[in-house]
């Protein structure tokens, strides 16, 4: 049977929470999208996060069908833990102010919640490419399962599953289990939660079917200063990771290797930016698991103890044949 909806909750409502910064190209589209929603019971919270444009004007524009409140910018998270706070449902719909809601989405994943007792609905979904200023196009449908990623499905999220909060669909049950969304997590903060969910025990459940449109903006995917950003949170999260693992009296042989991969991905990015947190990368995918296996790393350490994290960065990006010669280098 599924849980009984926790404290004041009100069964069957579903609180769709949208946090707002300098929102007003995007605004507009995504609460229309909410509003075409099939599935009849929610309520809508828009926590504008000290937007400096015209997103205020547009929020209360739409006067009392949504609930509203404004403050200083504090960051996404911190406007989705006070849009949580304020939330009455059963179920909590998390819904970034550019992203989209297909009109069944909602409908689908809380059926897939109410029939199966799970914690986690989700579906798949749609990128929006954007090609030109404000101009998206559709790209990829992204259809996962989480199963077919890894059977632990705590692994599967922690490695490689990641869906837009706009596929999930959580029930408010689980949302108190995993706490406050992580603030100190600039960028992947989403990642997180997702994560939380599986590491607080959160059953998931898949709902098929394209559930969201995800805008996928030009200017963050070309920038270097965000992928430097992506990088250090990357290597935040998993150090929190560990932490979190040795407390259980952990980590298991498999959470090793995952963190090991996670470390590896990161030290890729951070060798371009920061070179104490790219050493500090290497030296914990030694300690967590010694017969983890990584040329690109190694070359990349010798690369940059003799030439320099500059020079080695741009060697290791330069060509196949510039790395093949460093690898044979270092391994000789």
């Amino acid at each position: 049977m599924p849980p009984e909806p926790s404290g004041s909750a009100t069964p069957g409502l579903v609180s769709i929470i949208i946090p707002c910064h300098n929102a007003e190209r995007f605004l507009r589209q995504t609460l229309d999208s909410v509003f075409t929603q099939t599935y009849p019971h929610t309520e809508i919270i828009v926590i504008d996060d000290g937007s400096t444009d015209a997103t205020a004007e547009v929020i209360r524009s739409y006067a009392d069908r949504v609930t509203a409140e404004f403050g200083p910018n504090r960051g996404a998270s911190a406007a989705r833990n006070r849009g949580t706070a304020l939330a009455r449902g059963e179920f909590i719909q998390y819904l970034d102010a550019d992203d989209l809601l297909m009109p069944g989405g909602i409908a689908a994943r809380i059926a897939a919640l109410k029939q199966s007792g799970a914690d986690v609905a989700y579906s798949d979904w749609e990128r929006l490419v954007e090609v030109e200023p404000d101009v998206f196009f559709a790209s990829e449908r992204v259809v996962r399962r989480i199963e077919d990623i890894d059977p632990n499905v705590e692994i599967a999220l922690i490695t490689s599953f990641w869906a837009p909060p706009a596929a999930l669909t959580y029930r408010r049950s689980l949302v108190e289990k995993i706490g406050d969304w992580k603030e100190w997590l600039p960028i992947i903060q989403d990642a997180r939660f997702l994560q939380d969910a599986g590491l607080v025990g959160g059953h998931f459940i898949y709902a098929p079917g394209i559930g969201a449109r995800y805008r996928e903006h030009r200017g963050a995917r070309l920038s270097r200063r965000g992928n430097a950003l992506f990088a250090s949170d990357v290597f935040r999260n998993a150090c929190d990771l560990q932490r979190l693992f040795e407390s259980r009296g952990g980590p298991s042989a498999q959470q090793r290797r995952a963190l090991a991969q996670i470390y590896d991905s990161a030290a890729r990015a951070l060798l371009f930016h920061d070179g104490a947190a790219f050493r500090d990368c290497v030296a914990r995918i030694r300690k967590v698991d010694p017969a983890f296996q990584s040329r690109w790393t190694k070359a990349a350490s010798f690369a940059s103890s003799v030439l320099g994290f500059k020079t080695a960065g741009m060697l290791l990006v330069a060509g196949d044949g510039l790395r093949r010669t460093i690898h044979k280098a270092f391994l000789s």
